[in-house]
């Protein structure tokens, strides 16, 4: 991995600060669009604006191919299903919570790791990286101004989100690992609109929504910058600095997220939310750093 210049660590700053902010624009969405809906536009305008990446990058695109079952799989697992959840989930909680939250793929992801990849097996440092991380999460449920009886299965909701994201990874390494970044992303998100449409279609009732300028502005930048800008930058950067410097994205996230719902939502951060931050984001230092 060639040595990260400033202008590396900015971009990475960028990508943590773009996928920090899908978390407020998401609430901000949900106020007028049903969370399948919600889901199935941003992967929409995702989806289009990945096309037009993989056409100026020259990929081809083998989300019909004979693989397409693994292609369609991921899409489920990937997207289809952790996209709606994390909808569904930051309906009803804060949307810091629900980025800190989701921080904890790393960790659910290195569990899954030890059981279904053959090098990727728990040592007892990475434990104790999952056993610290997750104890800052379980530092939240003391704090009943954040997590209480009106929004316990939401918190859930969104963990269940976070171990889909975990499980697809571990489906990629196995069976798309040399399938190509852009190609996999693409062709996934091509598969998760296929799935999503009968979901909004049968379950809501998109035709009849009359949405809000802000909720309609926050999904555009979901489908565009957050989801399909965002992945680009992310191949860009894993182009040029490799995956160890790329996935270091994933300490900046929670935090932007923390800025982000107090500075614009207004939302509530106690000394335990910022407790349970730091707490988290050392749990997925230690599992990173010794993650070999």
């Amino acid at each position: 991995m060639k040595e990260a210049k400033a202008t590396d660590v900015f971009l990475l700053l960028l990508l943590g600060g773009i996928w920090g902010s899908s978390f407020f624009n998401i609430k901000i969405a949900t106020y007028s669009y049903e969370p399948y809906t919600l889901a199935l536009i941003r992967v929409i305008l995702a989806t289009v604006t990945m096309l037009i990446v993989s056409f100026l990058y020259k990929i081809k695109i083998y989300a019909f191919s004979r693989n397409w079952k693994i292609y369609a799989l991921v899409g489920i697992c990937n997207i289809t299903i952790p996209f709606s959840l994390i909808a569904i989930g930051t309906n009803k909680i804060d949307s810091y919570l629900a980025a800190m939250l989701m921080s904890t793929t790393p960790m659910t992801g290195s569990i899954l790791a030890h059981f279904f990849i053959k090098d990727e097996k728990i040592t007892f440092l990475k434990s104790l990286g999952i056993i610290i991380g997750f104890t800052g999460v379980l530092l939240l449920f003391f704090d009943k101004l954040i997590i209480n009886e009106s929004n316990y299965f939401f918190v859930l909701v969104i963990l269940l989100g976070s171990t889909f994201y975990s499980i697809s990874g571990i489906l990629i390494l196995k069976k798309l690992k040399k399938s190509g970044n852009l190609n996999v992303t693409t062709s996934t998100m091509i598969w998760s609109v296929i799935t999503l449409l009968p979901l909004s279609f049968i379950l809501e009732t998109p035709l009849e929504s009359d949405p809000t300028l802000e909720s309609t502005l926050s999904l555009i930048y979901l489908g565009v910058v957050a989801t399909g800008f965002a992945w680009w930058l992310r191949f860009k950067i894993l182009a040029k600095n490799g995956i160890v410097f790329q996935t270091q994205v994933t300490y900046i996230i929670p935090i932007f997220g923390v800025i982000f719902g107090a500075l614009i939502l207004d939302e509530q951060i106690t000394w335990k939310v910022l407790a349970s931050l730091i707490i988290i984001i050392s749990g997925i230092y230690i599992v990173k750093k010794y993650n070999k």
